[in-house]
Formats: C-alpha cells, sequence, structure tokens
C-alpha cells in the first residue's frame, strides 16, 4: 500500500510536544556556544566533548529527528492509502480502423497496440473481469467481461482493421458489455466498479456522437480512460496514394472529461505500456484512509539507532 495524500491525525493535539524539539535544539546550541576555545569548561567537555564536532552534531540532529517522529507517531498520523480492490470490470476498447495501419509506430499501430494491450491484461488484478471491445466504422465484443486471460489474450491477437471509426458506438457496446459482467456471489446486488480503458488514433467519422456515448458513461457512473495512440506524421497508402493519418487528440480528452476518466498519449510501444501501466494501477486500487502510526514510530526508531551509534563513536555518556 502506498501514501498518496497529505497526513491528518486522530489526536492533533499532540503535536504541541513537537516544541521539545526545537527547545532541546537550542539547549544544544547555547550549551556549544559556550565551548569556544580559551573557554574550556571541563564538566562541559565531559558532557559535549570536542574531539569530534561533526560526530557530536550528527547524533543529536538524529536524535532530534527521532524524537520528531515519535511525536508525529504520538499524534496517531493518517493518510489516504491505495488499497487493492478484490473486483471490477474494465472493458478494453481498440480502434481496428485503416488508419491503426499507419507504421509511425513500429512495426504499425495495430501490431504494437495489441502487443501493449496483452501486457496490460497481465497487470490487473486477478479477480478482475476484463471485456474486449472493437471498433471501426461499427464496434462489437468480441469477448465478454471474463477473468480467463489467456482468452483475452487470443481475443486481441484476433483483431484485424475494418474501413471508418465510430467511436462513439465503441463506447456503446463497451457500456453494454460492462452489463455482461456476472455478479458477485458473495454480493450478487452490489454491482462492481466498471471502467473503458479506449485506445484510438482517430476521430469519429460515423456512428453516433462519442460525446453523448461519454455522457451515457457518465450517467451510469463508468470513467472512461482515453489514449490517443500514434503520431502527427503517421500515414496509410490507399490506392497507390498515400493519405495522413494524424492522432486526434481534442475528442478523445473531450471523452475523458466528460466521463470523468483521464486521457493518455503515447508514441511509442513502450509509451503506451507505461500509460497502461499508470491506468492499471488507478482502476485496480480504492483510496482509503487508515492510520500510519507504525511508519513514523518506524522512522523514530530508525534515527535512534543512529544517534546511538553516533554517541557510541564519540564514547561519551548522554548528560
Amino acid at each position: 500500500m502506498t501514501v498518496i495524500c497529505e497526513l491528518g491525525f486522530l489526536a492533533p493535539q499532540r503535536l504541541w510536544w513537537l516544541l521539545l524539539v526545537p527547545t532541546i535544539a537550542g539547549l544544544y546550541i547555547l550549551l556549544s556556544a559556550r565551548l569556544v576555545p580559551g573557554r574550556r569548561n571541563r564538566r562541559l567537555d565531559r558532557l559535549l566533548p570536542l574531539e569530534s564536532p561533526w560526530k557530536r552534531h550528527f547524533s543529536v540532529s538524529a536524535a532530534l529527528l527521532s524524537l520528531a517522529a515519535l511525536v508525529v507517531a504520538y499524534a496517531m498520523p493518517t493518510a489516504y492509502i491505495d488499497v487493492p480492490r478484490d473486483r471490477a470490470t474494465i472493458v478494453l476498447a481498440i480502434d481496428v480502423s485503416r488508419s491503426m495501419e499507419a507504421s509511425d509506430v513500429s512495426p504499425n499501430r495495430l501490431t504494437a497496440a495489441k502487443q501493449a494491450a496483452e501486457s496490460f491484461v497481465d497487470m490487473l488484478p486477478a479477480g478482475f473481469n476484463l471485456a474486449i471491445v472493437s471498433f471501426s466504422g461499427t464496434a462489437s465484443v468480441v469477448m465478454p467481461p471474463s477473468t480467463d486471460r489467456g482468452a483475452a489474450k487470443r481475443a486481441i491477437d484476433a483483431l484485424s482493421l475494418g474501413p471508418s471509426t465510430a467511436i462513439g458506438e465503441g463506447i456503446y457496446q463497451s457500456l453494454y458489455a460492462l452489463g455482461m459482467a456476472p455478479p458477485d456471489p458473495n454480493h450478487p446486488d452490489d454491482p462492481a466498479p466498471g471502467a473503458v480503458v479506449l485506445l484510438s488514433d482517430g476521430a469519429t467519422n460515423v456512428g453516433r456522437s462519442s460525446s453523448d456515448a461519454a455522457h451515457a458513461a457518465k450517467d451510469q457512473g463508468v470513467p472512461v480512460y482515453t489514449i490517443a495512440f500514434g503520431t502527427p506524421n503517421g500515414y496509410v497508402v490507399e490506392n497507390g496514394r498515400r493519405a495522413s493519418v494524424p492522432v486526434n487528440h481534442a475528442e478523445l480528452l473531450n471523452i475523458a472529461k466528460i466521463s470523468g476518466g483521464k486521457k493518455f498519449s503515447a508514441t511509442t510501444e513502450q509509451d503506451l505500456s507505461e500509460v497502461y501501466r499508470t491506468i492499471a494501477h488507478s482502476i485496480g486500487y480504492d483510496k482509503q484512509t487508515a492510520e500510519i502510526t507504525e511508519r513514523f514510530a518506524g522512522i523514530a526508531l530508525l534515527f535512534a539507532v543512529i544517534a546511538g551509534a553516533g554517541v557510541i563513536s564519540l564514547a561519551a555518556r548522554w548528560p
């Protein structure tokens, strides 16, 4: 689990004990200031030996940091942490329009997209249902929600190109696929969280509006994470003529904003894999508040050990 937000405290009034840290630090500075050449005090020398001043400063600093961390732990800190979800349904919608044949991404957009998508399959928690949707001029559910990762990879590998681009239809089919998810046997009346991950390189030129589809996703509480895949220099050859197929970012950004998802961009297969990794983490975890006292207690212990090692190296006793 990973801390992802600022601290809160269950007992913030205990933080007043932090005033001990600057108080002790001030006293130490005053004592050190008295130990100047020509004004040696034997009693102070025994308390704060001068043979290794940097070791002394280091040890005292570590002790003060240990005290500060201990006070923070005493105040019972809390933070938002990432907790893995037990179940969810993810729909991976992949654009298979002719523009995905462009070779600006090696070896071409569709092949690279397939390879990265198969890696994404392995990134999802085992209990997540995954559905595959493909879209070009029309959209279809090529694999209904399932935990069978092998079937998902085979469905991805079997994707083939088609004419036109109907992003809106791809979203509507993704929402339809989410409705096919099997219920949780332990909680049959509770729908699992759902999300759509949609990869495309173009803009809608047939079918229903992608904006309307994004609003439909929002109404159902389904965020659409969009990925703009490709470069501005992409092209395909049709009937002996070269046709430019630059990536369209505006439509995908609009879909993500309306639905409550996020928009990403990738220009290489490696970039796409990183995007998928980010999305897998985002949809695979819930944010929950939890007490993290033990973390600061551990930090306090670490600095205490460091301070103790410094004292031992000085062969000195604490006052």
